[in-house]
């Protein structure tokens, strides 16, 4: 039984492209390599467009496939099928639309991801598909590719961070005091938190946030800015959210669990992604030996990002390059790019990201269509 309390699996609605009508979203259930029932939220291309194939979209933690497509606004997953792409929204573990799971990094990366490229493939009948992935679903897509468990994918746009996390001085130090604090008594933490506190350690996290969270009087907004780092907002600029998206993100935060948490703690320790159950399929030497793949990334962030540096992202770009030679005078392998004026979460959900990026995205995913 579902421990929290978030709004209700719901029909994805979209705003159309101008002159386009795009297909129904449906949902498309597969299991997990390890069992865990996960989904997709499947937008086909738009009948008549050019076949680009299919790409796979990969939200954060403790939220759902639902993040890519905030109301009122033009969005990337509705951009990307006007365009021709075959759009595969996928709930991983860390889904608020799925059962809760103390889950880590490690067991996404070995038992997600694998599974959800199969389905895609299965499904469209191709050999190949791309991706865009964000935040901890970047971190726990890039261990899966670069241990060699995705050779199906060739081309990726990771946003936020990938290889090589680092966060504010503040956060840093926030973070071991959360886990030595809240984090010894409770499994989760949870933006939600902000409107249903039901637990001692649920009000007290409230009355924290009351205490030091004045940016505006959305509780969800208030309760995420202090779960995913340090700033007034957080996640985004107030300026780049229009009033219907802000309001919609009160549904859209919830559960994320404690042990993701003292995983990323341990990877802001050393500078890079840590694996910590062992699997077989991970090298321990992960971040530090050459990734096991063939795909072409573009790393992006906001030049305002309050969640994760924008400098550990382009480290991130220069060990994949480092990891790819190329002849003298050409051009490197993979991609940077940092938006001015945007933050962690308003590159997809800001009220011009279509202008601004989400062409940016489309062109690099077209390059080798």
């Amino acid at each position: 039984m579902r421990r929290f309390t978030v709004s209700p699996h719901t029909d994805i609605r979209l705003v159309s492209p101008p002159g386009v009508v795009l297909p129904d979203v449906v949902t498309v259930w597969f299991p997990a390599k390890d069992g865990f029932e996960l989904n997709f939220r499947h937008l086909p291309p738009v009948p008549g467009t050019p076949d680009m194939g299919p790409v796979m979209l990969v939200h954060g933690a403790g939220v759902r496939a639902n993040l890519f497509c905030p109301p009122g606004i033009l969005t990337l997953p509705a951009m990307l099928s006007a365009a021709g792409f075959d759009v595969w929204i996928l709930n991983w573990r860390s889904s608020i639309d799925l059962e809760p799971s103390e889950y880590t990094l490690d067991d996404a990366a070995v038992h997600d991801f694998p599974a959800a490229v199969a389905k895609i493939l299965d499904v469209t009948g191709k050999e190949t598909l791309k991706a865009v992935v964000h935040c901890q679903g970047s971190h726990a897509f890039t261990m899966s590719i670069a241990s060699g468990l995705l050779p199906q994918v060739t081309r990726v746009v990771a946003n936020s961070t990938a290889m090589t996390p680092a966060v504010r001085r503040a956060a840093a130090v926030k973070l071991p005091i959360a886990l030595a604090t809240l984090g010894k008594f409770m499994d989760y933490f949870n933006p939600q938190y902000g409107l249903h506190p039901p637990s001692f350690g649920a009000k007290l996290m409230d009355f924290m946030v009351d205490v030091t969270h004045h940016e505006c009087r959305n509780a969800v907004c208030k309760h995420a800015s202090f779960v995913y780092g340090v700033g007034f907002p957080t996640l985004w600029s107030h300026d780049n959210l229009d009033p219907e998206t802000h309001d919609w993100i009160k549904g859209e935060f919830a559960h994320v669990p404690v042990s993701l948490f003292r995983q990323t703690h341990e990877c802001l320790k050393v500078g890079r992604l840590v694996p910590v159950l062992n699997y077989p399929e991970i090298s321990a030497q992960l971040g530090i030996e050459a990734p096991k793949t063939e795909a072409v990334f573009t790393f992006i962030t906001g030049e305002d990002n309050h969640t994760f540096r924008p400098v550990a992202m382009r480290k991130s770009w220069k060990f994949f390059n480092d990891s790819s030679p190329v002849p003298p005078g050409a051009p490197p392998v993979h991609g940077f790019m940092q938006y001015p004026g945007y933050g962690h979460l308003d590159v997809f959900i800001g009220r011009y990201a279509a202008v601004d990026v989400f062409p940016d995205i489309i062109g690099w995913l077209s390059e080798d269509a």
